[in-house]
């Protein structure tokens, strides 16, 4: 590596491009963002025959400047870091590659306009791009109540599962096929669907005790909707109190992006890559 007295030019793209902690980096994300969401609303209008009929030249024209830059910015992002296939294969790498190259397709092959609907997977990035320092505590706290509650969630999912099968027997039983119950597992999606309070209509109890039994399943299924929102809040609140008692978030973590292997989540105290090891600053020593 070659000595620098300032930061070289890929150091500084990569600081505007992988991270949100300088003002330069923040608006490069707004503007992504942005751009994000006005592909998304012109692939939605291109889907209406009568706008598209009348403002397809617009829209196709829009599409094209979006897709330009989006292609520039993929480049970018494999040239500012050391090990380009570590970004190229990673899973918001694929999502960049599948969301920009349907255009450039459908413009060199004949019948591959249907690839154009891939284009919302663009929509994918929205999560990249909210990693804004302040939600990223907040972020970290709910991924680990998420964590901590799978397990009860699993439990509990087993359960209604369970509830469903006998729910669902019991009301091909009273009510037979001559009502629309003519087997088990038709039964059994009546019953999730009204324990889900869907509800789509399509086949409804005509017997008292059939209604009766509806009746039971609609109001557990208020209930059963509570229960997961009750177990992730709790893991919530417990590490709230937890980070309270520390007297910081429960982890401490920034944008800093390895300019190795593109590993995020760093410790604001971390000098070196938790991945690969990586100084994580190397303003000065970073190959131009």
């Amino acid at each position: 590596m070659k000595p620098n007295n300032k930061k070289s030019w890929r150091y500084k793209l990569h600081e505007i491009i992988y991270e949100a902690d300088t003002p330069m980096g923040k608006l490069f994300d707004i503007v992504l963002l942005i751009l994000i969401l006005l592909s998304i609303v012109l692939v939605m209008l291109e889907s209406v025959s009568e706008i598209d009929a009348k403002y397809h030249e617009i829209l196709y024209i829009g599409e094209w400047i979006i897709t330009i830059f989006f292609s520039f910015e993929y480049i970018a992002r494999i040239i500012t870091v050391k090990k380009p296939r570590a970004y190229i294969f990673s899973f918001y790498g694929i999502i960049d590659f599948l969301s920009t190259i349907p255009l450039y397709l459908s413009f060199l092959f004949a019948g591959s306009s249907f690839l154009l609907s891939v284009r919302a997977l663009r929509l994918l990035r929205v999560f990249r791009i909210l990693k804004i320092t302040r939600y990223i505590g907040e972020a970290t706290k709910l991924r680990k109540a998420l964590a901590n509650s799978k397990a009860k969630i699993l439990v509990f999912l087993f359960a209604v599962l369970v509830i469903a099968v006998i729910a669902g027997t019991l009301m091909y039983i009273i009510e037979g096929p001559e009502h629309g119950f003519n087997s088990i597992p038709k039964s059994v999606y009546w019953c999730i669907v009204t324990l889900t309070t869907v509800g789509f209509g399509d086949i409804a109890p005509s017997t008292p005790l059939g209604q009766l039994l509806a009746t039971v399943i609609m109001i557990l299924g208020y209930g059963i909707i509570a229960v997961p929102t009750g177990i992730v809040s709790s893991e919530y609140t417990k590490s709230m109190d937890k980070a309270d008692v520390l007297g910081k978030d429960y982890v401490h973590v920034n944008t800093q992006a390895c300019l190795n292997c593109g590993a995020q989540r760093h410790r604001d105290d971390a000098k070196f890559c938790h991945k690969c090891g990586e100084e994580l600053h190397p303003e000065n020593n970073f190959e131009a």
